[in-house]
């Protein structure tokens, strides 16, 4: 049978209401990814954590003397003893062995408490003993009952010091009272925080319960979030899946259709540019072989022109008439000899024109390589169009399968009568919470009480403090020092009897304060040692979780009572651990025990259909053609255009020659030089005109030619690059086409099938993170059972922060007073000698130093 507890938390894990089929749209996340929230919370406002403000300070200081009282390590093993004995044992086999070593454990451990509870005792018994002694002494005139003083030379140092003693003593035993009257206030002042923490835990309780099932609606509600996307993702299947398929055929294809425009690695964009450049590469060398051929002729022409001109020059007399110097004669000489080099070096006449293959690569650019192969691409990336085609019926089915999952999962709403569990647990705490506000007047009528009765201890004290200042005060005033001890005045004589008063007062309720305060001390102390301290450190929860302790047949109490499965790992520490982060009540519950969520949400369950939906897609790529054959000819037409037909050793050879055998320009200018050599006259201007000339036929014609030349030369090695490799550049593109084209027609089945399981596995991917997400909200944010650890958090501040504290507070302030009565009353009777008026006083004579009672006693 499950406990009506176990019904409560059972019921946190379910939804009250039907799944909500149609939501508000969401925009969608990026793709693979699902955006749930934030699963709705309410805020908790309980904050357990309590500051005692500036009586912090005293609370501490009670803390450290309890540790000097009782240093020893919590007892866990002694009280886990104690407790699966139940006491009983030791009560009545007390002799055993076993049982008396216990009875020295615990009588070790409370050492500290023994002695100073023992010393309490004796004080509490010996005082009245000793103030009843001690006022038969005094009425016998002894113990400072006679009133006599005798006549010390010290009595004024003597008095002040008693004076001084007793009123540090007064002091302190006024700081002592006034922290036991502090700590009483206090306690008074927290019991009235006691309904604001209960009223807070109570509301948090109804927090709890309120979004509870608001929290599982929400989790429920978002399935819509994984079937939006499931059907976003069936819209679009084509740009999905078939996007999928045609970039893995890209990886396989698009090499091969690259190839056709890609000569020397060129991309394919840049392919009909290539062609471009090899038919304007020819009409280049075409157009360049004409200028150089019919310059040839002309510079030829030109060039005997200027060299038969210069002969002519030379044959001046002034170049070898006897009157002529011999420099101008050698000049002449030279310049004759190299006019041999004035000529032309490179034959362009010999070279053939490359008409045949210009009109071929006219003919092979007239086809629009480019537009056949756009037609290619369009025919592979048509690949997602082909894909939504094939699978309409797939995806209808799909789209069909996923309303019956919704109900599927929306039908474990009712697997639990949450909403009546949930009513229940709310009539509970409005039961407990009635209850606990029927006691709050007896509760504020027993603090009364308590502080009356702390108020009358602290007066009591208060009352002997009251004689003793009073007594000074008046003992100080009315002091004379000029007077003798039979004639000291009212005033003083009546701080005397106060301070005597206070002796009095002193004995009569030292006795009592000191029973109040061990009795106080050892309950305090030991609630401290025991119960708070440990708590704080964890070891009393270790007690209550060591295994078999409440019941021998459970090795854990929690799980054995609520699941009757005793060796679950369900603590009292972890169950309060986990609610103090604020964890869901799943997982801190451990309730996976009794509903398993996993079994219940097994995405194979809820997804096998669609599965096999997804599973049937049989996708046909046989209709994508990625070169027609029209773009077939064109390439092989280009592989033949007789590029290699062309000499080019004879083109380059006749480029390298250059135009002339000798540089016209330099030629010019030593011609010059030579020039300036010889005298003015008709020979040296004639030979400037031909230098003229010379530079003149280099500008106009071989400049023009050179440029021509250098054309040629690009253009030749350009072609020569392109025709060494082409046949076979085009043969291994025909190649890898077909086997592209035989991939995409045959052989891409194992392709596509990989493509549509990992379209599937995304798919699925929705409902297994959506379960997941279930999974984590359930353990994280569903349910947070913070208010649990805060009301066990507020017990702890009520007991030990409210009333531990402030009792051990009242102790410690209300015995330190009490002890220092003790001090007190033996400086009060010595201090009043010096203020009471004496009935009789020593008198010394001029002569004799006997004093005058004696000798008036030895007269009688």
């Amino acid at each position: 049978m499950w406990t009506p507890g176990t019904l409560l938390l059972l019921s946190l894990l379910c939804a009250s209401g039907e799944l909500q089929q149609e939501t508000e749209p969401r925009r969608l996340p990026p793709p693979g990814k699902l955006d749930f929230g934030y699963v709705p919370a309410g805020v908790y406002e309980t904050l357990a954590h309590y500051e005692p403000g500036p009586i912090g300070i005293l609370f501490q200081l009670v803390h450290a003397f309890l540790h000097a009282v009782q240093p020893n390590v919590f007892p866990h093993d002694l009280i886990v003893k104690l407790a699966k004995d139940k006491f009983g044992a030791i009560q009545t086999e007390y002799q055993k062995p076993e049982n008396i070593v216990l009875t020295l454990q615990a009588i070790y451990y409370e050492i500290g408490f023994v002695i100073c509870a023992a010393v309490g005792l004796l004080f509490a018994v010996l005082m009245p003993i000793v103030g009843l002694f001690f006022c038969m002494c005094r009425c016998c005139d002894n113990c400072g009952g006679e009133m006599h003083q005798r006549q010390r030379k010290n009595a004024d140092c003597r008095r002040g010091l008693l004076g001084t003693l007793l009123f540090s003593t007064s002091l302190v035993i006024t700081i002592g009272v006034l922290c036991a009257y502090a700590a009483n206030q206090n306690l008074s002042s927290q019991v009235k925080n006691i309904r604001r923490l209960v009223n807070s835990n109570m509301r948090d309780l109804h927090t709890f319960a309120n979004d509870t099932s608001m929290q599982i609606d929400y989790l429920i509600s978002q399935y819509a979030t994984a079937k939006n996307k499931v059907i976003y993702d069936l819209d679009n299947i084509g740009p999905l899946l078939g996007g999928r398929i045609h970039e893995q055929l890209d990886k396989e294809v698009h090499p091969a259709l690259d190839q056709v425009l890609n000569m020397a690695g060129v991309k394919i964009q840049r392919a009909i540019k290539a062609m471009r450049e090899t038919k304007e590469a020819l009409e280049n060398v075409s157009a360049s072989l004409v200028v150089l051929q019919e310059g040839v002729g002309k510079l030829d022409f030109n060039l005997s022109q200027v060299r038969s001109r210069i002969n002519r020059t030379l044959n001046d007399p002034g170049c070898h008439d006897e009157e002529s110097d011999a420099t101008t004669a050698q000049l002449c000489h030279n310049i004759r000899q190299s006019l041999s080099q004035l000529q032309i070096s490179a034959n362009f006449t010999r070279l053939p024109d490359v008409n045949p293959q210009l009109e071929k690569m006219n003919d092979v650019v007239k086809t629009d390589l480019s537009a056949v192969v756009q037609r290619g691409f369009s025919s592979l990336n048509d690949t997602p169009h082909m894909v939504i085609d094939q699978t309409t019926s797939v995806v209808s089915s799909v789209r069909n399968l996923m309303d019956g999952i919704g109900n599927n999962i929306s039908s474990f709403s009712k697997a639990f009568p949450v909403q009546t569990c949930l009513s229940n647990f709310t009539i509970f705490i409005n039961h407990v919470h009635a209850k606990i506000e029927d006691y709050y007047p007896e509760i504020d009528k027993m603090d009364f009480y308590r502080w009356i009765g702390c108020i009358a201890l602290c007066c009591m004290v208060v009352l002997v403090l009251a004689f003793n200042y009073l007594g000074l005060l008046c003992g100080t005033l009315g002091y004379d020092k000029h007077a003798s001890p039979t004639t000291r005045g009212c005033v003083s004589n009546t701080g005397g009897t106060l301070l005597m008063a206070g002796v009095g007062f002193s004995f009569i309720f030292s006795w009592v304060l000191m029973g109040v305060v061990t009795a106080i001390f050892l309950a305090g102390g030991n609630m401290e040692k025991l119960i708070c301290e440990p708590f704080h450190t964890k070891e009393l929860f270790k007690v209550v979780d060591t295994p078999y302790l409440i019941n021998p047949e459970w090795k854990n109490f929690i799980p054995g009572y609520m699941y009757n499965d005793s060796n679950l790992e369900l603590t009292a520490e972890s169950l309060y651990s986990t609610c103090k982060k604020n964890k869901g009540i799943y997982s801190a519950m451990r309730l996976d025990k009794v509903f398993n969520i996993s079994s219940f949400l097994n995405t194979t369950l809820f997804t096998k259909d669609v599965v096999s939906q997804l599973d049937s897609v049989k996708i046909d790529l046989r209709g994508i053609t990625l070169l027609e054959a029209e773009g077939k000819q064109n390439l092989q037409d280009f592989s033949v255009a007789g590029l290699s037909e062309i000499n080019y050793a004879d083109y380059l050879e006749e480029v390298n020659k250059g135009v002339t055998a000798v540089d016209v320009l330099s030629f010019a200018k030593e011609l010059e030089s030579q020039t300036d050599l010889m005298p003015r006259g008709p020979l040296q201007t004639a030979l400037k005109g031909h230098v003229s000339t010379l530079r003149q036929i280099h500008r106009q014609q071989i400049v023009p030619m050179e440029q021509a030349m250098s054309a040629l030369n690009q253009s030749m090695r350009f072609l020569e690059r392109t025709a060494s490799d082409l046949p076979n550049k085009i043969i291994a593109v025909l190649d890898a086409i077909e086997a592209a084209q035989y991939l995409i027609s045959q052989n891409a089945t194992l392709l596509i099938n990989q493509e549509t399981r990992k379209y599937t596995a995304t798919i699925i991917g929705y409902f297994h993170q959506y379960i997941e997400w279930v999974k984590t909200s359930l353990a994280l944010e569903v349910a947070q059972c913070k208010p649990f650890s805060n009301i066990l958090d507020t017990v702890e501040i009520m007991t030990c922060s409210f009333l531990v504290d402030s009792m051990n507070t009242f102790w410690m302030g209300l015995g330190c007073s009490t002890l220092f009565l003790l001090p007190s009353v033996i400086l009060a009777v010595k201090l009043a000698k010096y203020y009471r008026r004496m009935d009789t006083e020593d008198v010394y004579d001029d002569i004799e130093t006997i004093p005058m009672k004696n000798a008036l006693d030895n007269w009688n």
